[in-house]
């Protein structure tokens, strides 16, 4: 029989098949809001792209993609502000730096702040072992100084993982990883320090491959998010489940987008009596011992 290249990060499980539990108040349904705070390089390195770029410098793309930073980012806090919503911030090391008072405005209203790298202009997927416990090392610092805790969580820039991704984060401390969208539901993982939760981040509600990959207009992208959560709201009957929310300020902050997003929102808190409106870190926090979630042998 063929067995084929395998992480053995965790086991396969049906969904359909694992022990029942609630969410804090009796819920079901978890949801979470992914902010994505980055920055870019000028002139060279990765970037998500408006119009196929050119030469570098590509300003077009740059100056579009900061304008989530300048912009965006700004409107979406007066959202989340006016709706009661939390987040949980997916940034860069280098928004320190580059925009401290926006970092400060979300860190204000209590927001988690999640480890995301340095800059999305790089992937950690393609340096030595070395070099990318050095990335995480330096990202981790920047933001503990910042915060005055250290950072639970992780999602590498371009979810780009190398095949010891888990085991440096567990080993420096991380608790979670949202990398990996295999689930519905919080999942352990194995690594070599012990086990590293994988929560659920979506690459369906997630406006960088619905916007930029797919081409769906503003109505589309919150037709998604509105369906899915009605989607998972009935299933949540059957099984806890989580529903994340994948947002980046230069794509969603734009005002015809930003208008859809409220739709959406407003239809998801339209139930929020029915549901655990929440951040990562908190779901991670109430599975760190829950046994009906049990950890990797």
């Amino acid at each position: 029989m063929i067995r084929l290249p395998t992480h053995d990060r965790y086991d396969y499980s049906a969904i359909t098949d694992r022990p029942d539990y609630d969410w804090p108040g009796g819920k079901r349904l978890a949801v979470y809001i992914g902010l994505n705070l980055e920055h870019f390089a000028f002139g060279e390195g990765l970037g998500a792209e408006l119009a196929p770029g050119g030469p570098q410098p590509d300003v077009l793309n740059y100056a579009w993609r900061d304008y989530g930073n300048r912009v965006g980012a700004w409107r979406m806090l007066d959202l989340f502000e006016t709706m009661d919503l939390p987040a949980s911030v997916l940034a860069n090391s280098v928004m320190y730096d580059y925009a401290p008072d926006l970092m400060a405005a979300f860190s204000v209203r209590g927001d988690e702040i999640v480890g995301h790298g340095r800059t999305n202009s790089e992937r950690q997927s393609v340096l030595s072992t070395d070099d990318e416990r050095a990335l995480i090392a330096e990202a981790t610092e920047v933001l503990t100084q910042a915060e005055g805790k250290a950072p639970k969580g992780w999602l590498s820039p371009w979810i780009a993982e190398s095949p010891v991704t888990p085991d440096l984060l567990k080993e420096v401390g991380y608790t979670y990883t949202l990398n990996w969208c295999m689930d519905d539901q919080p999942v352990w993982m194995r690594t070599e320090h012990g086990p590293l939760l994988a929560i659920p981040y979506p690459q369906e509600a997630n406006d960088i491959p619905s916007i930029v990959a797919r081409k769906d207009g503003a109505a589309a992208f919150a037709d998604i998010l509105i369906d899915t959560f009605d989607e998972m709201l009935e299933q949540s009957t059957q099984q806890p489940l989580v529903m994340g929310i994948a947002l980046h300020p230069y794509l969603v902050g734009q005002p015809y987008r930003l208008r859809h997003l409220r739709r959406a929102l407003q239809h998801i808190c339209a139930r929020r009596d029915e549901i655990w409106i929440t951040r990562s870190g908190a779901i991670y926090d109430f599975c760190a011992d829950h046994p009906a979630i049990p950890r990797p042998t």
